[in-house]
């Protein structure tokens, strides 16, 4: 195996050794941005005067040579990506490929290649997000006003509307778009230059290179710049963040897609069949999702473990954030397309989701707050509605007259009984609830706008 070392050794490293400690699969992943970084690196060499202007010329040339070939030129046996890249500038330069690594370290190169990979992924993920919440947005109009069960508990509470329902997800995406957008201005600062641990004694210009790499500029401690993975614990976190809500939705559209509940059908694009019973109809991506959110998860934990102890200075234990980070990221990117592909193919069954709506009592609370605006105390109210529904158990569980002839007028004048004939169905609850953030009509279309309005901004520059 090739190396960027070894003149202090008397021996080859032990075969298991070198497979072991070999990043260089998993290093592919960043090669471009390896290459680019070196390329500024080159450039600050000629400019400074630290190399020639025809060395660093030379360099150059021979790095973008690089970048217009694919990866299947870069050799792979060899340590890491460093060693590949700089193996293939030598063949395509010569000796003066040995200048390249002047006045830097693999500490800080790898350290600056994963933060310009990241900076890459999270411009990938953000669209995404921004998809997902169109899809539900767009879902949301449609439904603002289709009355289904809300929950708490997982047990009927109050009647909501389906998009009242989809636009909590909205939201949700909302701030994980924000987390995204706060992550990418964490990690934009650039490690490169800080060499092993404490700088370097030439004169290296480090805001040149972050300026052409486009990061914000250049971390204020060397030390600090090769130590850090608290950016990619951060990506961990976000990752697994957004996977957690992603589960719960998928965890939904299961649930909900039982012949039980029977309030969507996912199309046959998002959904399997099974091998022995042919009348199955699978919700196995949103299993997936809702399964794989346990890697993200995973990944972050793991990392942190890793990293608890460790102390100041590059140790070889980071090598493996790497692995862990762009599978999350993929997982991430992959869930939310799937996420957005089952919400806009699904078929509802409005009829039973009204008539779920309609069941449990769910417009108990809604009795409470009218009695209680008729002057009887909250907690009274409240008593009072619960020895209605133990009432309403002994009798089937179905309104009849004598709910307003026999047991209201216990607790309330004739013309206020009158006032609440009709108000004890979901319809009228929704409709009732018109406060900010409620599923009213008024409060739903008020909650719609406002949501569109931050859609259509490139930026998710508020949460809220």
């Amino acid at each position: 195996m090739r190396k960027l070392w070894g003149g202090a050794f008397g021996a080859e490293t032990d075969g298991l050794v070198d497979r072991f400690g070999q990043s260089i699969h998993d290093d592919l992943r960043f090669w471009r941005q390896d290459v680019t970084g070196s390329i500024a690196h080159a450039r600050m060499l000629g400019a400074t005067g630290i190399l020639s202007t025809e060395d660093a010329a030379t360099l150059v040339q021979g790095l973008e040579a690089i970048l217009a070939e694919d990866a299947g030129q870069l050799p792979m046996d060899v340590e890491d990506i460093h060693t590949s890249v700089e193996v293939r500038l030598r063949e395509l330069v010569g000796d003066v490929a040995g200048k390249l690594h002047t006045a830097r370290s693999r500490n800080d190169q790898v350290a600056t290649d994963a933060r310009l990979a990241l900076r890459d992924e999270i411009d990938r993920l953000i669209p995404l997000v921004k998809a997902l919440q169109g899809v539900i947005l767009e879902q949301a109009r449609v439904a603002k006003g289709w009355p289904m069960p809300g929950y708490t508990h997982q047990q009927p509470a109050q009647p909501i509307t389906l998009g009242f329902h989809l636009l909590a997800y909205f939201w949700a995406m909302q701030r994980q778009g924000w987390r995204l957008e706060r992550l990418r201005e964490l990690v934009n600062y650039s490690p490169l230059g800080s060499a092993a641990l404490a700088g370097t004694n030439f004169p290296i210009d480090r805001q040149s290179t972050a300026r052409e790499l486009g990061f914000t500029g250049p971390i204020a401690n060397a030390l600090d710049a090769t130590s850090d993975r608290s950016f990619v614990l951060d990506t961990l976190h976000v990752t697994a963040s957004i996977m957690i809500d992603l589960s719960r939705l998928a965890q939904e559209l299961v649930l909900w897609s039982t012949a039980e509940f029977g309030f969507l059908r996912l199309d046959d694009g998002v959904t399997t069949g099974s091998s022995i019973m042919p009348q199955k109809r699978n919700p196995d991506m949103a299993e997936l999702i809702r399964g794989r959110s346990g890697r993200a998860i995973g990944n972050w934990t793991t990392l942190a473990a890793t990293m608890k102890a460790l102390p100041l200075g590059y140790n070889r234990d980071t090598q493996d954030d790497k692995p862990a980070m762009f599978q999350s990221l993929d997982l991430t990117a992959d869930c939310l397309q799937l996420a957005a592909r089952m919400l806009s193919g699904a078929t509802w069954n409005r009829r039973r989701m009204a008539q779920a709506a309609e069941a449990g009592y769910s417009w108990a609370t809604d009795l409470a707050n009218a009695l209680a605006a008729h002057g009887l105390p909250f907690r009274k109210a409240h008593e009072v509605v619960g020895e209605l529904v133990r009432a309403l158990d002994a009798r089937g569980g179905k309104l009849g007259p004598w709910v307003y002839g026999e047991f209201l007028p216990l607790h309330l004048e004739p013309e206020q009984i009158e006032a609440l004939r009709g108000r004890l169905t979901a319809h009228a609850s929704i409709v009732a609830r018109e406060s900010e953030g409620a599923p009213g009509p008024k409060a739903m279309i008020a909650q719609l706008k406002r949501a569109a309005g931050l859609h259509r901004k490139v930026a998710f520059a508020s949460i809220q």
